[in-house]
């Protein structure tokens, strides 16, 4: 027992490599960080000025990646490229800590980590090809993409878009409208007040639209139920349908048309928007928030 603790403690430990930069930008300015590796935090401060802190677990960092820093009143950006061929995701583990302006517009691109956003005032574009995205308190829109991750939303004041191709999508609290695809995982949305336009094909999709939200959409899935909260009192168009499964609803629609256990057609209130719902694995079921 006691030479397997000496030899433990005897393995070396690589240190670790840290590197913080401070760069010019104003508030309105925009802030552009493009890695090909690397996890990726950003927060915004009533500071102006971008802070960036870059930490790995290997001090010989700088020998794979090149980074660049250029800096102004109005743009402030950062980019690291590998110097030669390596396996990063095995080799290497890099994070980027950013504070910037809170009404700063933001661009992200990384190759391989997950990105969060918090405090910002201005537009979001989040890009990561292998990781989790994470989005709170932000006033902008958003656009953002994961290759295989995640995506969690709360309290975006802004029009949203988001993807991903192997992760869910959770939506808490959207000002604006949304547009959710997710190709593995399922959607969940707690609060919309615009337009909800939500794909997936590997699970089910649970929405739940904000008081006085008329603005409609579609709700689609191949592999999952849809569940649909909706204030009684809107004015829409109602179209359900599914291949797997049945259509229920609690809310007082005037059918349009036939109805069937599968499918449905008809108008909430005085009519409207039309919100589509269609899945082709599983039940339909349409009630009041």
């Amino acid at each position: 027992m006691a030479a397997t603790v000496f030899l433990a403690v005897a393995i070396p430990v690589r240190a670790e490599f840290r590197m913080e930069k401070n760069l010019k930008l104003d508030a309105g300015g925009r802030f552009v960080l493009d890695s090909e590796a690397g996890s990726v935090t950003v927060t915004g401060s009533p500071e102006s000025g971008a802070n960036v802190v870059i930490t790995s677990n290997r001090d010989d960092v700088e020998s794979l990646l090149e980074f660049g820093f250029v800096d102004g009143p109005g743009t402030a950006r950062v980019t690291a490229r590998r110097k030669h061929g390596f396996n990063w995701h095995k080799n290497l583990s890099l994070h980027y800590e950013v504070r910037v302006p809170d009404a700063t517009r933001l661009e992200v691109r990384t190759g391989g980590g997950g990105v969060r956003a918090s405090g910002l005032h201005g537009d979001a574009q989040l890009d990561t090809s292998g990781g989790s995205i994470d989005v709170s308190s932000l006033a902008g829109r958003l656009t953002a993409h994961t290759s295989g991750g995640d995506i969690s939303l709360q309290q975006v004041n802004g029009d949203a878009s988001v993807e991903t191709s192997g992760g869910s999508i959770e939506v808490n609290s959207l000002g604006g409208s949304l547009h959710a695809h997710s190709s593995g995982g399922p959607i969940r949305i707690e609060g919309v007040s615009g337009r909800v336009d939500a794909h997936t094909s590997g699970g089910s999709v649970h929405a739940t639209f904000d008081q006085g939200n008329i603005k409609g959409g579609v709700l689609e899935t191949s592999g999952g139920s849809i569940r649909v909260k909706l204030d009684p009192k809107a004015n829409l168009n109602l179209e359900a349908s599914t291949s797997g499964g049945s259509v229920n609803t609690d809310l007082p629609i005037k059918v349009m048309g036939r109805i069937s256990g599968s499918s449905l057609e008809g108008v909430l209130g005085s009519g409207g928007e039309t919100l589509r719902l269609h899945t082709s694995g599983g039940s339909i079921h349409i009630e009041a928030r």
